[in-house]
């Protein structure tokens, strides 16, 4: 029996995809957002894809800001930016 595949909705591009394959950002419950990589950390987490333009149209849209309901520092943008650019 072939397991199941976890699928989140990416903020971007709106698309679903296999939660692997895409970058979690995770607001903890002291409000502090983040970015990640294990997918274990605890708090409200959102996914993007490691595409640079379904991060430029969640940034622009302000999808993050709406997905947390709080302000999103410009250094979790430039991380996400680097960790686009890099590819993962």
């Amino acid at each position: 029996m072939q397991k199941k595949i976890p699928m989140r909705q990416c903020l971007g591009c709106r698309q679903m995809k296999p939660k692997k394959e895409l970058i979690r950002v995770v607001r903890s419950p002291e409000g502090e957002i983040s970015l990640d990589f294990k997918g274990k950390a605890n708090g409200r987490g959102a996914y993007l894809c490691r595409d640079g333009a379904c991060l430029t149209k969640a940034m622009k849209a302000r999808a993050l800001e709406r997905a947390f309901s709080a302000q999103i520092p410009r250094e979790v943008y430039d991380r996400l930016m680097a960790e686009v650019e890099d590819g993962g």
